[in-house]
C-alpha cells in the first residue's frame, strides 16, 4: 500500500512526511482492516510532526479522522461485516479493567493508546483498528463529509455534554472554530441557546449564519447570564472572563489540549457551585452518540478537500490557517 509516513519530527514547512511503498497490514484478532476512503487533518498532526508532542513511535503513520469500508476482519470479530462503513477515532484502544475503563471513563485511561500517534493512522490506504473501537457510519453520508466528525465533530460533543446542559439552557462558546460549529448545532438541536463570543470578523459571520442567539467580541457586554461554557482558545485569560458570565451552578468546559496559565483572584467568580473542567479525549460512547445525532441532523461545515498526493501540503495549510474549515485528504481515488 502506499503510505505516508513521519520518521524524524521537523516543521511541516520541510515537509517531513515521506510517500512510500509498505507492505499491505492485514488485522489480528479482534481487528479490522479499512480501506481508507477519507481521512480528515487535525492540527494535533501537526503537533506531532513538529514536535509539540513526543514522537511514540517510528516511522508513524499520522491521521485520526479516518473513515473507509471494512475490507479485511481478524478472529473474533462479529460487530462488522465486509463491506460496511467504519470510522475511526482518536482513541485508538484502552485497557478495559482499571478504574476509568469500569467507570466508562476509558478516555482517563492510563494505558489508552492513541491513532496516528501510538498506532499508524489514516494517511494511508489502509489502516488496522481494534473493532471494538471503530464506529458504524450511515450509508447515506459521503465519506469527505464524516471524515471530520471523527475529531472536531466527537470532541466538541463530549465538551457539550460535559457541561450537563439540557432544553432551555443557555450555552456559551469562546472561540468559534470548526469543533465550536459542530457544538452549536449539536446544542440547537437539542434546544439550547448559543451565545458566541469570539474576535474574528470571519467566525462572527459564521456564527450569525448558523443562528446564533446572540454574537459579539470580548469587548462587549452579554446580554444574558449563561448555564454552561466552552472555551476553545487556549487561553488562561479566558477562564476568568467566561466565568464573570456564568450563572450559579454553571459549569465551564476547557477544550484545548494545554492553556497559558489560569489566575482567578476573586472566590465569587466560582461561588455559587460554579465549575471548571477540561477536555480529555473522547470515549466510544461519545462517538456513537455523536454520529446518530450527526446522522439525523443536517450540520453544516466548510471542507477543503485535498488529494492523497497533498498530504504535506494540506498540513502546511493548516498550520498557517489557511483552511476555511476542516482540511480533508481523499484517500481512494
Amino acid at each position: 500500500m502506499k503510505a505516508w509516513i513521519l520518521e524524524k519530527q521537523a516543521p511541516v514547512s520541510q515537509r517531513p512526511l515521506r510517500l512510500v511503498e509498505w507492505p499491505d497490514p492485514h488485522p489480528g484478532p479482534g481487528g479490522i482492516r479499512i480501506r481508507v476512503q477519507a481521512c480528515g487533518v487535525c492540527r494535533t498532526d501537526v503537533h506531532i510532526a513538529e514536535g509539540d508532542l513526543p514522537l511514540h513511535k517510528s516511522p508513524l503513520v499520522l491521521g485520526h479522522e479516518i473513515v473507509g469500508i471494512v475490507d479485511e476482519i481478524g478472529a473474533g470479530v462479529d460487530r462488522f461485516r465486509l463491506g460496511q462503513r467504519a470510522g475511526v477515532t482518536w482513541l485508538h484502544s484502552a485497557c478495559g479493567h482499571c478504574k476509568f475503563c469500569r467507570a466508562g471513563k476509558e478516555n482517563l485511561c492510563p494505558e489508552a493508546h492513541f491513532t496516528g500517534w501510538d498506532a499508524d493512522g489514516g494517511y494511508a490506504e489502509y489502516a488496522i483498528v481494534n473493532a471494538a473501537f471503530a464506529l458504524h457510519l450511515p450509508e447515506e453520508r459521503s465519506f469527505v463529509e464524516m471524515a471530520p466528525w471523527m475529531c472536531p465533530g466527537v470532541a466538541g460533543y463530549r465538551a457539550f455534554r460535559l457541561t450537563g446542559l439540557q432544553k432551555g439552557d443557555r450555552l456559551g462558546l469562546y472561540g468559534f472554530g470548526p469543533t465550536a460549529t459542530y457544538v452549536l448545532q449539536v446544542a440547537h438541536a437539542l434546544g439550547i441557546a448559543v451565545y458566541v463570543v469570539t474576535r474574528s470578523e470571519k467566525n462572527k459571520n459564521a456564527a450569525r449564519e448558523l443562528d446564533a442567539e446572540w454574537v459579539g467580541g470580548y469587548d462587549e457586554q452579554m446580554p444574558v447570564q449563561l448555564d454552561g461554557g466552552i472555551i476553545f482558545p487556549p487561553v488562561g485569560d479566558l477562564v476568568p472572563f467566561a466565568l464573570r458570565q456564568m450563572d450559579r451552578n454553571g459549569r465551564l468546559v476547557l477544550g484545548p489540549v494545554t492553556m497559558t496559565p489560569i489566575v482567578i483572584n476573586d472566590f465569587n467568580l466560582i461561588w455559587g457551585e460554579r465549575s471548571i473542567t477540561s477536555l480529555a479525549h473522547v470515549t466510544r460512547q461519545d462517538g456513537e452518540a455523536f454520529v446518530k445525532i450527526a446522522s439525523a441532523t443536517d450540520l453544516a461545515m466548510n471542507i477543503e478537500t485535498y488529494p492523497f498526493s497533498q498530504v504535506p501540503q494540506a498540513l502546511i495549510a493548516v498550520r498557517e490557517g489557511k483552511v476555511k474549515g476542516n482540511a480533508v485528504i481523499r484517500v481512494a481515488a
